[in-house]
């Protein structure tokens, strides 16, 4: 049996029809581990401990009953913890990065999925770029006047955050570049990091490919198609999953990607594929995707993600 810690959002929020912590946590409590939940803003260190003031939790799939809260203990993460799960939302802000720190502290005692100093290093955004033959032509920056060349270069290009998730603040730009301006100046007076510029992909109609790696390997994938109106095809707002298969060039994807991810000690990861060739994201913060693989293909990644995490425990008693 494992002490499984799991820092995420609270409980109270999330959807259980579909979140893929909240699935986690069935797998584990039904192979019997005990299970603590915890939000980041609770992470405590003195001389060498990190602590949390954490609740015992059981869970169950019953919308409104899903989860019931023990008396809340103070927990040593890592004296006291077989595992944390970190899997928290973004954004990937100071408070993100600060938790990353904190963890990385105990990471030589206690298995932190993933490795908090990897997802530090690899935000989805960024990492990606190390495998930029894969991608669509990019371009990183803050400048007006670079942005303009980009478009008139590509003709249409998508503008969206560096740091951003689930599809937010996501703006396609057509050939005029009529809102290109007004759009570089509001991203710059709210971001103080660089924006990222791509070109717009056509075949982005058809679905953005999510493909789900456990520890290096491919585990499972869906496509999701955008709602009418719209090309973004997140979940979150408003794409609808499908049943898929991978292309010969997501598979030289994925073949490219699982040992850096593996070596990096990044455990669940979810990439993002348009077109069938077009790498877009890394996911490693909280990555989904696992419960519509399930109802696609019955493949139960929830499952494989644990038999990979157990292979690596050592539990405590």
């Amino acid at each position: 049996m494992l002490t499984i810690a799991v820092q995420m959002d609270p409980l109270e929020s999330i959807n259980i029809a579909g979140d893929s912590t909240f699935a986690l946590m069935l797998t584990a409590q039904a192979r019997g581990h005990r299970l603590f939940h915890y939000t980041a803003d609770a992470l405590n260190y003195s001389d060498g401990r990190v602590w949390v003031n954490a609740h015992p939790v059981t869970v169950e799939r019953v919308v409104g009953k899903h989860f019931s809260f023990g008396e809340a203990v103070d927990l040593e993460l890592g004296e006291q913890a077989d595992v944390v799960l970190m899997r928290q939302d973004p954004p990937f802000d100071l408070g993100y990065i600060t938790a990353t720190h904190l963890l990385e502290r105990i990471a030589d005692r206690t298995l932190v999925v993933n490795d908090p100093a990897s997802v530090r290093n690899a935000p989805e955004k960024v990492f990606v770029l190390d495998f930029s033959r894969f991608m669509p032509p990019t371009l990183v920056t803050r400048s007006l006047s670079e942005a303009r060349k980009f478009l008139h270069e590509h003709g249409e290009i998508v503008v969206k955050p560096l740091h951003g998730h689930g599809g937010g603040s996501v703006f396609r730009v057509g050939h005029d570049g009529l809102n290109l301006s007004a759009l570089i100046e509001t991203f710059n007076a709210a971001y103080r990091e660089p924006h990222m510029v791509q070109a717009f992909l056509p075949g982005v109609a058809k679905g953005d490919k999510r493909i789900v790696l456990v520890d290096g390997e491919v585990a499972g994938a869906i496509n999701r198609i955008p709602g009418e109106g719209e090309f973004r095809s997140n979940l979150a707002v408003g794409g609808s999953a499908a049943k898929t298969e991978l292309t010969a060039k997501e598979s030289e994807i994925c073949a490219a990607l699982g040992p850096e991810l593996k070596k990096r000690g990044l455990l669940f990861v979810g990439i993002d594929v348009i077109g069938g060739e077009w790498l877009t994201e890394i996911n490693v913060t909280s990555p989904t995707g696992i419960v519509a693989i399930e109802k696609f293909d019955g493949v139960d990644v929830a499952a494989m993600i644990w038999d990979a995490i157990e292979a690596k425990v050592h539990p405590i008693g």
